[in-house]
């Protein structure tokens, strides 16, 4: 009889954890939805700030961007089929400390203001915490953290544009 006490008291974690994590993955989809679609406003009365780059460099952020949320979907995609290392191992090689040669960061960061660098690097080094937290094991956690780097996503996109 203990056992199925036990037995029961895990299903009822399991099926409330999966409610958290649901609620976490639509957090983190509408969040994503709100970053790129707060990037196709009009220039005329978009109050965020322009950084003014030439344009092999707005091409080359541009194509940065787009991998970065390319990369936030197989972690998703990843964490939701249970492969935590792979999240893990994705997040640190794409987005985390480890990605800043690969997306020249160094040389990006010369034209970019105070704040916007401040972001960028907030976004690598919570994407580098992800790694770390997502390779404990522990789903829910690692979801708490990953929205650590979608909110320096959505810091940066709302305050900055480079068109």
């Amino acid at each position: 009889m203990v056992l199925r006490i036990r037995s029961l008291s895990c299903k009822t974690r399991y099926i409330m954890e999966q409610s958290q994590i649901m609620k976490i993955l639509t957090q983190s989809a509408a969040l994503m939805l709100l970053v790129f679609t707060g990037s196709i406003s009009i220039a005329d009365n978009d109050a965020r700030q322009l950084v003014q780059l030439p344009e092999m460099m707005q091409q080359h952020m541009m194509s940065n961007m787009r991998d970065h949320l390319v990369t936030i979907n197989e972690i998703l995609v990843n964490l939701g089929n249970g492969e935590m290392d792979e999240a893990a191992q994705i997040a640190e090689q794409r987005l985390g400390m480890s990605s800043l040669e690969s997306h020249g960061a160094s040389h990006m960061a010369k034209f970019m203001p105070e704040g916007m660098r401040h972001a960028g690097t907030s976004m690598h080094r919570a994407a580098s915490r992800f790694a770390l937290k997502a390779q404990e094991g522990e789903l829910l956690p690692a979801y708490t953290m990953l929205s650590e780097v979608t909110s320096a996503c959505v810091t940066c996109h709302s305050s900055y544009r480079i068109r």
